[in-house]
C-alpha cells in the first residue's frame, strides 16, 4: 500500500463502438471488467474508487465501487471524464484507469504513484509500456493539473495526451505490458476468457 492518499477512478463512460456493447458491465470469468480495475485500484490503497460514465446505477451496485456520477461531459472523449473525475475526487492525488484491461492489478496504480512522488511538482505520471504512452493509466495531481487540463478541454482537444506538454510529467516505463492490454473486440473478450 502506498503512503500516498488517493481517488481511484475507473473511466467507464466510452462508446464501446468496436466492442458493439457496453464494456465497463462486460465480464471476464464471471466478473465485471470495472470491478476488476476497481479492486486493483482498491488493492492499492484506493481511499475511494469512482466510476466515472456510462450506467451509473449499475455500476454504483459493483464490487469494489463505492460510487458511480455521470461523465459531466458525455460523448466528448476520456479529458472530459478526467476533467469530471477532478471535480467529483476527493482527494489531491487521482488515479485514473480504463474499465477495460482485465490484468491490471495493485502494481499499476502503485508504480504510478511512485512516478508521481519521484519528481517534485509533477502534476502527472502516466504508463509508457514499450515504447508506447497510455495516457489512460495516470496518476494526476489535482491541484497541479486541473486548470491546464481545463483550458485545452476549453480549446477543443479532448484526448489527456495533448495536455502533457504543458505539465511537468513522469513517464513510468515499469508497467507490465498485460497491465494495460485492452478489450476492444468481441475476439479479445474470448481470448482473455479462454485465458491466453
Amino acid at each position: 500500500m502506498t503512503a500516498l492518499r488517493f481517488t481511484g477512478v475507473v473511466l467507464t463512460g466510452g462508446s464501446s463502438r468496436r466492442m458493439g456493447q457496453d464494456k465497463s458491465l462486460l465480464r471476464v470469468n464471471g466478473i465485471v471488467l470495472t470491478s476488476i480495475v476497481a479492486t486493483a485500484l482498491r488493492a492499492a490503497g484506493a481511499s475511494e474508487v469512482i466510476a466515472i460514465g456510462g450506467d451509473v446505477d449499475a455500476l454504483g451496485s459493483l464490487q469494489a465501487v463505492d460510487r458511480a456520477v455521470p461523465d459531466d461531459f458525455p460523448g466528448e472523449g476520456p479529458l472530459g471524464g478526467i476533467l469530471t473525475a477532478f471535480d467529483r475526487a476527493l482527494d489531491d492525488v487521482v488515479v485514473v484507469l480504463a474499465c477495460d484491461t482485465p490484468r491490471v492489478d495493485a502494481e499499476t496504480p502503485l508504480s504510478l504513484l511512485t512516478g508521481l512522488s519521484s519528481v517534485s511538482d509533477c502534476a502527472v505520471a502516466y504508463a509508457c509500456v514499450d515504447g508506447r504512452v497510455q495516457p489512460l493509466t495516470a496518476a494526476w495531481r489535482r491541484s497541479l493539473a486541473h486548470e491546464p487540463v481545463r483550458a485545452a478541454f476549453e480549446r477543443g482537444d479532448r484526448a489527456p495526451r495533448s495536455v502533457f506538454p504543458d505539465l511537468k510529467v513522469v513517464e513510468v516505463s515499469t508497467i507490465s505490458p498485460a497491465a494495460v492490454d485492452d478489450v476492444d473486440h468481441p475476439e479479445d473478450l474470448q481470448r482473455y476468457a479462454a485465458g491466453s
